[in-house]
């Protein structure tokens, strides 16, 4: 019974190593902090191909998705500035070996209220890159891209052959 009445005792006696009494405080700041990660996440894009591209007016649009949680800006780059015969770019006799085209991109950014962004540019303005930026928004619902081929650049219009342009989209924050 001695033993565990010292115990009790010693117990009774003991404070916590940490805690630091504060006489007649009214209140006390709590510093409380944490952290989220930016990220940008763009879905994949299907090739477009347009077939037979002696028909006027074709287009294409496609929905991708698209998600960054910062504000960004988005670069747009065409490596050729139109769509290119595969071999002779610039054509042959009267005809032509560049089809241009122009580019829309359509995207709802928040800020809070959502707004939406549309842009277009030529092909020929894609070479240098196509700058499109969210003004402090951000983006959660996606974009659409589309692509309107133009007029052939030779009188007699198209080479016969395959035609390629390579549309690269860069997303950097702001």
């Amino acid at each position: 019974m001695r033993f565990l009445y010292s115990t009790l005792a010693t117990m009774a006696l003991a404070t916590p190593a940490a805690a630091h009494e504060i006489d007649n405080a009214r209140s006390i700041d709590i510093a409380v902090s944490g952290s989220i990660s930016e990220y940008c996440s763009m879905g994949g894009i299907a090739d477009m191909d347009f077939g037979n591209l002696e028909r006027r007016g074709l287009n294409r649009t496609t929905q991708v998705a698209f998600n960054c949680n910062m504000p960004f800006t988005m670069k747009i780059n065409g490596e050729r500035g139109a769509l290119t015969h595969s071999t002779m770019p610039n054509g042959q006799g009267p005809f032509g070996g560049q089809l241009p085209y122009s580019l829309f991109v359509e995207m709802p950014v928040r800020h809070p209220a959502t707004q939406m962004l549309n842009k277009s540019f030529s092909s020929r303005q894609l070479v240098a890159g196509g700058i499109i930026s969210s003004n402090g928004g951000i983006a959660t619902d996606g974009m659409v891209l589309g692509v309107e081929l133009g007029l052939p650049s030779g009188e007699a219009g198209l080479l016969a052959g395959d035609y390629s342009e390579v549309i690269t989209i860069t997303v950097s924050p702001i």
